[in-house]
């Protein structure tokens, strides 16, 4: 599904460590939006909000730290600059990881159960319904979801929505500035989400 291009000016910049940070770009552009990829603290400081892609979250942790980079990240984070995180993002962000434990920022008030749909060998597509209480933002046609070595939520806390379930578990939330996202929606056509998180952008820079 095409959306047509914003015209409101905005920055968003686009965590390129590790993970495919250039489908996310695109997507971005698709819509209008000026992407740029960050490497560096000068990147976060100039981004209006952030992108964080999959990948894997160990060693983003490891990069981050060996750049340098977690300060800036968490200084983004903290003055309330819009947030879209997938899959391995959302594992980074979240309060808790089990299936192994690993350290997390806390930014993101859920649990996650680490490559809790199985192996890459166990992934797959599927079409989820928006809730009802999302259907306004997101339409009421099913989204394309794609589903690699993906982090399942197994708890929220009470300030965090659900905004798309598989079942009773949370697969896009929304808490704040920030979404979190298990799947990959910079993989399909469907620019849905992505015009999201540009409307969360453009409203914290009115």
């Amino acid at each position: 599904m095409r959306t047509p291009p914003v015209t409101f000016p905005m920055n968003i910049g686009v965590l390129a460590l590790q993970g495919d940070f250039e489908a996310h770009q695109r997507a971005l552009e698709e819509l209008g939006v000026k992407a740029f990829q960050v490497r560096s603290q000068a990147d976060f400081e100039r981004a209006d909000a952030l992108v964080m892609p999959g990948g894997e979250s160990t060693t983003m942790l490891r990069i981050l730290d060996e750049e340098k980079l977690e300060e800036p990240l968490l200084a983004l984070a903290k003055a309330g600059k819009p947030i879209l995180a997938t899959c391995a993002g959302v594992i980074l962000l979240a309060r808790e990881t089990r299936s192994p434990s690993q350290r997390c920022f806390g930014l993101l008030d859920v649990a996650v159960v680490r490559n809790g749909y199985g192996r890459q060998l166990d992934s797959s597509i599927r079409r989820l319904e928006p809730a009802p209480a999302a259907a306004g933002r997101l339409g009421s046609e099913p989204i394309e979801c794609v589903f690699i070595r993906a982090p399942i939520i197994c708890e929220a806390g009470p300030a965090v929505a659900t905004l798309l379930a598989d079942g009773d578990t949370p697969v896009l939330v929304e808490q704040g500035p920030i979404l979190g996202i298990t799947f990959h929606p910079e993989l399909t056509s469907d620019r849905r989400i992505h015009q999201l998180f540009v409307d969360k952008v453009k409203a914290s820079l009115q």
